[in-house]
């Protein structure tokens, strides 16, 4: 019995770890293509930027880019 509480345990901290936590925000759409065949890129994971930053696909290769402004709603 000890074994499958455990196991619930373990289970619930790996679905706990994966939820969002509300502050992520995805890369924005890239619209323009580069006309380069093998553009370099600047970044190749998102730990090679500096905080509140991204690497995303840019349009002409990867970059790291920082968090987009989204304004805050104060009524009154």
């Amino acid at each position: 019995m000890k074994t499958v509480a455990a196991l619930l345990l373990v289970g619930m901290l790996i679905v706990w770890t994966e939820l969002p936590t509300g502050s992520a925000w995805s890369c924005p759409p890239v619209r323009v293509t580069c006309a380069r065949p093998n553009p370099p890129n600047r970044c190749y994971s998102s730990q090679q930027c500096p905080p509140n930053h991204k690497c995303c696909q840019s349009s002409c290769g990867r970059r790291c880019i920082s968090r987009p402004f989204s304004p805050s709603l104060n009524y009154g």
